[in-house]
């Protein structure tokens, strides 16, 4: 029994390894662009990205175009994944768990029920099980090479291609979390930052504001009980281009229980200046500002704060 194990082993992981490649041929050019980070998927790279059952799960949003990578190899990096352009001119994963896994603190799961065992030796149980049949597998995620870890204060489990992390306070069905390794992998390997910064669309119709992103800051941190203060917020659209025209309100708490709402709209780079004067504050209180911002249907806040010092 044991040496026919030993045969059916290396058959099976032969056969899973090959279909997790999931090579696709070249037969189109087409292009599609992905407002929510500002890049775009061409040719077979967008084949193969269209290939899977639910890409936005699994490899979720390119965060690249197509570059050379700092290994030499033509690649397209996405949120939850890598994608590389062989010589035969298909495209094939590379194995992010692998190459990102570093060991820590293992869960040790021994009740049988609920879990399967993988040729590498490792189960993969109850929920995580569940993900991995419903979303493709050792196909698309390769064979298991962890038991259950704690990382980030988060229980885990790596597998070739993928992280699975477990966030309970998430509502039923949307318990498992996929790792975003592409990430993660393109900081590990040194890649030059520019190469994430998104590109204008052909069409300027493709690249709608999905959601927006605000930051505040005050001119002084600092201030007497008597002055002025300015404080500048920043409204980006999802891939960090300005958005104009966005409303908003500063609400100041002073420690003498009184609040001042200040209305803005932003300018065309996205900015908004708002100053405002106080007087007879409490020395040493820390005077925090609310900021909400709307933008078609959309809404972000954020706080500032200073403190009256003297």
């Amino acid at each position: 029994m044991k040496t026919a194990w030993r045969l059916v082993v290396p058959i099976l992981t032969l056969i899973a390894l090959l279909a997790w490649r999931r090579d696709v041929g070249a037969q189109t050019a087409g292009v599609e662009y992905f407002p929510e980070t500002g890049h775009s998927v061409r040719g077979v790279f967008l084949e193969f990205y269209k290939a899977a059952k639910d890409p936005k799960l699994v490899y979720g949003f390119p965060i690249t175009e197509q570059i050379t990578s700092k290994d030499g190899k033509t690649v397209q990096y996405f949120q939850r994944a890598r994608f590389e352009l062989t010589n035969q001119q298909t495209i094939q994963l590379t194995p992010l768990g692998r190459l990102t896994y570093r060991p820590k603190a293992q869960l040790i799961v021994n009740n049988p029920n609920g879990c399967e065992l993988f040729p590498t030796g490792y189960r993969v149980c109850f929920t995580f099980l569940d993900f991995y049949k419903a979303n493709g597998g050792p196909a698309q995620f390769g064979y298991p090479i962890s038991p259950f870890e704690y990382h980030d204060n988060m229980i885990v489990q790596y597998f070739e291609g993928a992280r699975f992390e477990w966030h309970g306070d998430r509502p039923a069905g949307q318990w498992v979390v996929i790792t975003d390794l592409g990430r993660v992998y393109f900081d590990l390997l040194g890649e030059d930052p520019a190469h994430l910064k998104p590109i204008e669309p052909l069409d300027a119709t493709i690249n709608p504001v999905l959601s927006i992103k605000v930051r505040a800051f005050v001119l002084k941190a600092i201030t007497r009980t008597d002055g002025t203060q300015t404080v500048y917020v920043i409204v980006q659209s999802q891939t960090g281009q300005p958005v104009s025209s966005a409303l908003g309100s500063a609400i100041v708490h002073f420690p003498d229980g009184t609040d001042k709402t200040l209305e803005f709209t932003t300018n065309a780079l996205g900015i908004a200046r708002i100053t405002f004067d106080f007087k007879n504050q409490k020395t040493g209180e820390l005077v925090p500002i609310e900021i909400r911002v709307t933008y078609q249907g959309l809404t972000a806040s954020t706080t500032t704060s200073f403190r009256i010092w003297y």
